[in-house]
């Protein structure tokens, strides 16, 4: 029933499409842009319900207090203070490597203002956990959501953070004002 009312409102009523030609193995990372509304939110999580897509998510502890708190986390969000410096990454990777399945959506703008400067943490643990890194667009202006590259860490952050900027370079954002990829 809820895949069926995910379908419905998002590809009928919204009017999105899909473009994914990326297979989604046992273990992955999702790098989601833009992320400049948290209208992406919603419309992640309907597109994840019409196509039986389980994944965590990253997101600012500020927003889990009651009674949203208890929500997210079941939904599969997790906690992050940015104001504190953890092993999060570490942590993460080592779950990743531990478990049988894995998927976890990360936005790498780490917010929905303007930021050139993109989160590598997604990268990284990526890289430790030896998993592939799915590049998920959303584009507003087309009311389409693309799949349509992996990038598998190797190592070379600079030139694969580079490739992965310019993957998302013709998406438009919910707040185009707010997207940004700093120079490419």
């Amino acid at each position: 029933m809820w895949k069926s009312f995910c379908n419905w409102l998002l590809y009928k009523r919204m009017g999105w499409t899909v473009d994914v030609t990326e297979p989604h193995p046992d273990k992955y990372i999702i790098c989601l842009a833009p992320h400049t509304s948290n209208w992406d939110f919603l419309i992640g999580q309907l597109y994840a319900g019409a196509n039986n897509i389980s994944s965590n998510f990253l997101m600012k502890k500020e927003w889990f207090f009651w009674p949203l708190g208890p929500i997210f986390r079941r939904m599969g969000g997790i906690p992050v203070w940015r104001s504190k410096h953890t092993s999060m990454t570490d942590n993460l990777a080592e779950y990743a490597k531990q478990s049988k399945c894995f998927h976890l959506t990360i936005t790498p703008e780490g917010t929905r203002s303007p930021n050139p400067e993109w989160k590598k943490g997604f990268y990284y643990i990526a890289l430790k956990a030896g998993i592939p890194i799915l590049l998920y667009g959303v584009d507003y202006k087309k009311r389409r959501i693309q799949c349509t590259k992996t990038i598998i860490p190797n190592g070379n952050i600079d030139d694969q953070m580079h490739e992965i900027k310019i993957y998302f370079k013709d998406f438009q954002g919910k707040k185009p004002e707010n997207f940004c990829l700093g120079d490419i």
